[in-house]
Order: C-alpha cells, then sequence, then structure tokens
C-alpha cells in the first residue's frame, strides 16, 4: 500500500467515524427531545421509557469522547461540510441536553412535593389516632357528655 493509499484509507475511515458519531448524536438528540415533549406534560420522571436508551447511548458519547480526549481516538475532519455538520449537531444536542436538565430537575422537586404532600397526610392521620400527644403522654381526649331528653 502506497502513503497517498492509506491516507486516503485514513480519511475514509476518519469519515466513517465521524458519520457514525453523527448518527449516535442524531439518536441522542431524538431520544432527549421526546423525554422532553413528556415531561413537559407532567409526567414524572421514573415513568419515562426513553431513560434506558438515553443512558446508553450517553455512555457511547462519553466513551468516544473519552477516547478523543485521551488522544486514543482521532477525529480529524478533513471535509468541512462533514465538519460542519458535526459542530450542527452537537450545539443541537447540547441545547437538548440542557432543556432535558431543566425538565428533569422540575420533575423531581414535583415528586418531591407529592411525596412530602403523602407523608404529610400519613402524619396527620397517625397523629388523629394516635392515645399520645407531643409530649409522650396519653392525650385526654375530648369526650361529649350530653344529656337524654327521652325518658
Amino acid at each position: 500500500m502506497t502513503v497517498a493509499q492509506a491516507k486516503r484509507t485514513s480519511a475514509a475511515e476518519g469519515d466513517a467515524r465521524i458519520k457514525s458519531l453523527i448518527a449516535l448524536i442524531d439518536n441522542l438528540t431524538a431520544l432527549v427531545a421526546e423525554e422532553n415533549a413528556e415531561l413537559a406534560k407532567g409526567l414524572p420522571a421514573s415513568r419515562l421509557k426513553q431513560v434506558d436508551e438515553k443512558n446508553r447511548l450517553a455512555e457511547v458519547f462519553e466513551r468516544t469522547v473519552a477516547e478523543c480526549a485521551a488522544g486514543t481516538t482521532s477525529l480529524h475532519v478533513r471535509d468541512r461540510l462533514l465538519r460542519e455538520q458535526l459542530m450542527e449537531r452537537i450545539l443541537k444536542l447540547r441545547v437538548a441536553m440542557d432543556e432535558n436538565l431543566v425538565r428533569l430537575r422540575a420533575a423531581i422537586e414535583a415528586s418531591n412535593r407529592r411525596i412530602e404532600a403523602v407523608m404529610q397526610a400519613i402524619r396527620e392521620q397517625i397523629a388523629a389516632v394516635s392515645p399520645y400527644g407531643a409530649s409522650g403522654r396519653v392525650a385526654a381526649r375530648a369526650v361529649s357528655s350530653g344529656t337524654s331528653r327521652s325518658a
């Protein structure tokens, strides 16, 4: 293999790697957008069907970024158009992930409020039937005494 052939093969492999990364980013962005739409409807984060697939794709993306940072994988793109597509997709993913973060935080806060409301109702119900007062002593019960007029 000549040096020119090796460079073409390397460039083709690099382009294929970039195209694969763009496809991964597109899939991840679509999943995040779908999750954001469901969160916008008020669905609890624990009931979202995208979580496992989103986590899997995010893990692959993170691994690729870590390999690039470590220098074990190179993403040098000679094709300007392909480089611009990659940058555009990364920016779209960032916007979707920023929105996702805001929506997930809101969903978690809403879940915490629901949990607190349930816990408060349970505490009130327990307090209403408990024979003990706040001091730990037997609480005096209000007793109704009346007279009967029928005799």
